[in-house]
């Protein structure tokens, strides 16, 4: 499925200043936290990285996605065309893009 991302980074002192002006705008959650393990992969010669593109598998509660993220548009908000598509075990996933020349180049929580 394709998506366009829009990316705004905004600077508070604090979480609970983040927190309050979140609270203020009238937004409300839609679901609680929850922890997501992210595993970004890349070509040896980094050609993702270079065209400003991101490979991604995301697991969380037991459920995995695959992640592509075009390069961002020109502009003054962070723009980029996104496709996902929910999959069967990341993990699997993850040992078929290494057997086809892909390495996991960063990992966050």
């Amino acid at each position: 499925m394709l998506m366009v991302e829009r990316e705004v980074k905004l600077r508070f002192d604090d979480p609970e200043q983040a927190r309050a002006a979140i609270s203020a705008a009238g937004a409300t959650p839609l679901r609680s936290r929850r922890l997501q393990e992210d595993v970004l992969l890349d070509t040896e010669d980094e050609l993702l990285r270079r065209r400003r593109c991101v490979l991604r598998i995301r697991t969380e509660a037991g459920k995995s996605l695959l992640t592509f993220k075009g390069p961002v548009q020109p502009g003054a908000v962070k723009i980029r065309d996104e496709y996902e598509t929910i999959v069967g075990d990341g993990e699997v996933l993850r040992h078929v893009l290494e057997e086809l020349g892909l390495h996991v180049w960063f990992r966050y929580e």
